[in-house]
């Protein structure tokens, strides 16, 4: 009798085991047909900001904005890189987000109200360039004398 428990309850597991590798081989399947299917963009543009706290929050800005996939703001060059779903936003949709939650991007003047908000860590100067290229720019003082 224990024989024929034991029997039934390995058919069983194994029946079992058959079947879920089944359907994570259509789950799997469907994913990769949805991903082709998406027509990604990829963007990148000036935010200001000064610190680990403004990636934060530039970036839950971005990432808020539907059809976003990703979105990564470079502290040092003040740029963001994006990746979006250009059937459901566009790049001025990001730009007022994140202008929305009180940064100044190249096309949008961050949001005064928004911008008192942040901590002081986070008050960045207005005038403060958007560095895409990654050169860190010598100090120019030529329009004035020291």
């Amino acid at each position: 009798m224990k024989k024929v428990i034991l029997s039934v309850a390995v058919i069983a597991a194994l029946g079992l085991t058959s079947c879920k590798n089944e359907t994570k081989k259509e789950t799997e399947t469907t994913t990769t047909e949805m991903s082709k299917d998406m027509a990604m963009t990829d963007l990148s543009f000036g935010v200001r900001g000064n610190c680990g706290m403004c990636k934060s929050t530039i970036e839950k800005a971005a990432n808020g904005v539907e059809g976003v996939a990703s979105a990564n703001w470079d502290v040092d060059k003040k740029k963001i890189d994006v990746s979006f779903d250009d059937t459901k936003t566009d790049a001025m949709a990001i730009h007022k987000a994140i202008a929305a939650s009180g940064y100044d991007t190249e096309k949008v003047a961050g949001d005064e109200e928004a911008y008192d908000g942040l901590p002081g860590c986070c008050k960045y100067d207005h005038e403060m360039m958007m560095n895409q290229s990654g050169e860190t720019k010598s100090d120019d003082h030529s329009n004035h004398d020291h």
